[in-house]
């Protein structure tokens, strides 16, 4: 099986997601109470840094391989 890419744009989405299901876990157990609306906010903002990061990522592979191989195979 090939390697994949570590790609940390879907990591810092993952990670936010995970995020607004223990808040509402939380939230349907009685143990913390939050707007609700907060969420949809926080998405959005995390969606925008997780398409940051993978630019940056994506910069910053081309900056390594100026020749712009594909050595996958």
């Amino acid at each position: 099986m090939r390697r994949h890419d570590f790609e940390p744009g879907k990591l810092v989405i993952g990670l936010v997601l995970l995020g607004g299901c223990a808040a509402y876990l939380a939230a349907a157990a009685g143990r913390w109470h939050f707007p609700a609306y907060v969420l949809l906010p926080a998405l959005g903002i995390a969606l925008c840094v997780s398409g940051a990061v993978s630019a940056l990522a994506v910069s910053v592979r081309r900056r390594r391989d100026p020749a712009g191989r594909d050595d996958r195979d």
